[in-house]
C-alpha cells in the first residue's frame, strides 16, 4: 500500500478549496482517505494554508509520498520534506 499526501478538491463549481490529506494512492482523488492534517484555500490574498505539522511529521516518517504540489505548500510552511 502506497501512502501520498496530497490536496483533495472540496468547494463548489469556481470556487475551490483544498483538503491535503494522507491516503491511499489507490483511492479517487475526492475519495476515502485516512488522514486530513490540513487545508489549502487559494482563493484567499494571500491563499491560506493550515498544516497539522506534527502529523505531516509522523506520515513522513511512516514512508508516506508527498505530491509536487503539496510538497512546495508545506515548504513554505516551513515543514522538512526532503
Amino acid at each position: 500500500m502506497a501512502v501520498k499526501i496530497r490536496l483533495a478538491r472540496a468547494g463548489r463549481k469556481k470556487r475551490p478549496f483544498y483538503r491535503i490529506v494522507v491516503a491511499d494512492e489507490r483511492f479517487a482523488r475526492d475519495g476515502r482517505f485516512i488522514e486530513k492534517v490540513g487545508t489549502y484555500n487559494p482563493l484567499t490574498d494571500p491563499a491560506k494554508v493550515v498544516v497539522e505539522k506534527e502529523r505531516v511529521i509522523h506520515w513522513l516518517g511512516q514512508g508516506a509520498q508527498v505530491t509536487p504540489t503539496v510538497k512546495s505548500l508545506l515548504q513554505k510552511e516551513g515543514v522538512a520534506v526532503s
